[in-house]
């Protein structure tokens, strides 16, 4: 406890005692020291913990449980009480911890870069399929143009909703042109990281 609170960036952690509880909260903690427990019951201890899917760090004084811990528990770290083991503990339970955060970032930016790539996916086909669309909606735009061309062959209700169809087709359209617009940005934005990158390369090489 003294060691622990010793450190500047002292983790929030809660020292149990006796009979471990069955039932932990994953959330709850994202690291475990275990130390002074029976080996009857250390088995169990373990187990316990392992549904959690948190990092288990073992601190014992024998060499033996040591290697039994390592050979029945391979996923639990183990740290033997040795000289200095106070300083061994709190930089490898700080080494874990920032371990878990950069995996946990990891595990976000690697979400995120999927749904990412599935709507460049999207968008690729949006854009690989708007001269097809536009060729529909021109199809739309002027068969219905016509239509309205004849107002006597057309009831109001008909008529209605030809104006609609031609509306929305409008609409469509210029969603579509909207798209080539993007798409004429984005190249241009990637010349230009290009023609940057380029830059940036020479004057380093020149500076080296």
């Amino acid at each position: 406890m003294s060691r622990w609170q010793g450190e500047q960036n002292a983790p929030a952690f809660t020292l149990m005692r006796g009979d471990l509880c069955q039932d932990l909260d994953a959330d709850g903690f994202d690291i475990a020291i275990v130390g002074g427990v029976r080996p009857a019951v250390l088995s169990a201890v373990f187990k316990a913990l392992d549904p959690a899917g948190k990092p288990v760090l073992f601190v014992c004084k024998e060499k033996r449980s040591a290697l039994e811990a390592r050979a029945t528990h391979p996923g639990v770290r183990v740290l033997q009480q040795q000289e200095g083991w106070l300083d061994a503990l709190v930089l490898v339970s700080s080494e874990v911890l920032q371990l878990g955060q950069v995996l946990a970032r990891a595990h976000r930016a690697e979400v995120a870069g999927k749904a990412l790539e599935q709507q460049a996916t999207l968008g690729r086909y949006i854009l690989d399929m708007r001269h097809t669309l536009n060729n529909s909606l021109t199809s739309v735009l002027g068969n219905s143009e016509l239509l309205l061309l004849e107002p006597g062959s057309l009831s109001a209700r008909a008529r209605s909703q030809i104006e609609t169809i031609r509306n929305m087709a409008a609409r469509m359209h210029e969603i579509l042109q909207r798209f080539s617009s993007i798409e004429k940005e984005l190249s241009v934005v990637e010349k230009q990281a290009e023609n940057d990158a380029r830059t940036n390369f020479r004057a380093a090489a020149a500076n080296s």
